[in-house]
């Protein structure tokens, strides 16, 4: 019974430990399986052979002793190949010049090439002679001279070549104009003017001259070959020419190809697009001309509604478009995107405004290009209406330059817009005193106005009295015209006239104030109108 108890026990631990005795058994299993690494020896470009490393002497180390060792023989021209000579010693083969080591050869080199320590020492000795041959040879002063004589006359031929080329492209140009000039051109008489003459030379000579640069490009990439790899310290690189412009075209060509179905579908908005605004701007543009007609809608709105609808249109082809631009999805796209929009929400604001300002001026018909108007504190004539300004001429010939938000936010008298049907009132005020008959002077007052030539006889002047003042009676004498933009000249032969009709009459005007009766009346005798310097005109004589 007790051995039953003392067998469980042990069971019982034994079935504990063998998860640790497992992960024990596999460490050391690992480090008794650890992999030698090797590393390659190249020389001036030129693998020779690989070494192998351990954890006290890695790899990487040991290649680049080699490396240095195979160097300094190199550039030693005192030291002959054939002084290369191959020692045994027990764990190791040993090649040596002068009594110095270049390389150790061990069993684990040799078995991890596959062959002997013998074989492998022959082997990387051949390897090491070869190189350091070559070396010298391409170093030579004599050879060195050769090949830059074989430079200078294949940048010569380069430069015939690249003369020719250019001389050969400027014939084939002339030669296809000459050729397809009027075949090109017939091409958009058929097509209604919707593909351009201009637009398909364009397309044809960027061709031509995207075979022209591949031609210059292809000459410069067989020139830098071959005058790279005529010197040692080149030729390394000679190679890599070809890699340097294939790599990238191909990955460029790849790209091409894979976004080739974006691409088709790019051109496929691009047109839609392009050929959707021209019948929009047809539309509108026969609206502005009065070949169409819309009701309720001014011809004057044509055109601003073209351009919102124009910009819906651009907008609308934009956002479909968006998923399909090459970039589009990348975070350097995005963050371009968003500081573009921080730019223009931070720094348009007045801009936006105006523009708005601009539409809004245009569909409330304000006023159009030849109104008379007093915008704020300014008159003039409308001489021009942009989105974000509206421009003035004032009566002294100013040009007045007004933002469109202050004119909304403003106060716009617009004296043109009925003058052409019930013509324009003019007014202006004259105090008369008490004594005066109104009658008489409301009679002069419209006898003033009908001295006045170019004002409107129908509908008739008439005569307001404001009101009666503590010395005075005021009366406003009302006129029409139809032509505003000859207001003020309007003013001064009405205000001329009734100064004249008041003198005729010996009727004093007491504008602007009044305290007492003057000795004498203050009006101006009839034989004293034209005193010197004034001169009296032919239709003034009477």
């Amino acid at each position: 019974m007790i051995y039953s108890k003392h067998f469980n026990l042990l069971f019982l631990l034994l079935i504990i430990s063998i998860p640790f005795l497992t992960i024990n058994s596999q460490e050391n299993n690992e480090s008794s399986k650890q992999p030698y690494q090797n590393a390659p020896v190249i020389f001036e470009g030129k693998f020779l052979f690989n070494v192998i490393g351990i954890s006290s002497f890695p790899a990487k180390e040991r290649a680049e002793r080699v490396l240095s060792n195979i160097k300094r023989l190199a550039d030693d021209n005192s030291l002959s190949t054939d002084s290369i000579k191959t020692k045994e010693y027990e764990d190791r083969i040993s090649l040596t010049i002068n009594g110095k080591n270049l390389i150790g050869i061990y069993d684990i080199d040799a078995a991890n090439e596959g062959i002997t320590k013998d074989v492998l020492a022959f082997l990387i000795k051949e390897r090491i002679t070869k190189a350091v041959v070559n070396y010298r040879l391409e170093r030579d002063p004599k050879r060195l001279l050769m090949n830059s004589v074989r430079a200078i006359v294949v940048t010569a031929i380069l430069l015939i070549l690249l003369f020719i080329l250019l001389k050969l492209f400027k014939r084939f140009n002339l030669f296809i104009e000459a050729k397809l000039k009027y075949t090109i051109e017939g091409l958009e008489s058929k097509s209604l003017k919707l593909i351009r003459a201009h637009q398909l030379w364009y397309v044809l000579r960027g061709i031509i001259n995207l075979i022209k640069i591949i031609g210059i490009i292809i000459l410069f990439q067989i020139y830098l070959t071959f005058v790279l790899s005529l010197y040692p310290w080149t030729a390394p690189f000679a190679g890599r020419v070809v890699s340097f412009i294939v790599e990238p075209l191909s990955q460029f060509g790849l790209s091409i190809l894979a976004f080739l179905p974006d691409l088709g579908f790019l051109i496929i908005i691009i047109l839609v697009t392009r050929y959707l605004l021209k019948l929009t701007k047809l539309f509108f543009n026969g609206i502005a001309q009065g070949t169409l007609s819309i009701l309720n809608f001014e011809k004057e709105w044509a055109i601003p509604t073209y351009r919102i609808v124009r910009i819906l249109i651009v907008i609308f082809s934009v956002v479909i478009a968006y998923p399909y631009i090459p970039g589009s999805g990348s975070d350097a796209f995005k963050g371009i995107t968003v500081l573009l929009g921080l730019m223009i929400s931070l720094g348009s604001s007045s801009v936006i405004g105006n523009l708005i300002a601009g539409y809004s001026l245009i569909y409330r018909r304000s006023f159009i290009i030849g109104d008379m108007v007093k915008i704020n504190e300014n008159i003039g004539t409308v001489v021009d209406m942009k989105m974000f300004v509206t421009r003035l001429r004032s009566l002294k010939n100013e040009e007045i330059v007004i933002p469109n938000s202050n004119i909304v936010g403003g106060t716009v008298i617009n004296y043109s817009s009925l003058s052409k049907n019930n013509g324009l009132i003019l007014h202006t005020t004259v105090g008369i005193g008490y004594e005066t008959p109104w009658r008489q002077v409301e009679q002069m007052l419209l006898m003033a106005a009908e001295r006045t030539e170019d004002l409107l006889k129908n509908p008739q002047p008439f005569v307001l009295q404001k009101n009666l003042g503590d010395f005075a009676v005021n009366y406003e004498l009302n006129v029409y015209c139809d032509n505003p933009a000859k207001m003020m000249s309007f003013y001064t032969e009405l205000h001329k006239n009734i100064l004249d009709v008041f003198n005729e009459y010996n009727v004093q005007i007491m504008t602007p104030a009044y305290e007492r009766d003057p000795e004498v009346p203050k009006v101006v005798p009839k034989d004293q109108w034209f005193l010197e310097p004034a001169k009296k005109k032919k239709d003034e004589d009477k």
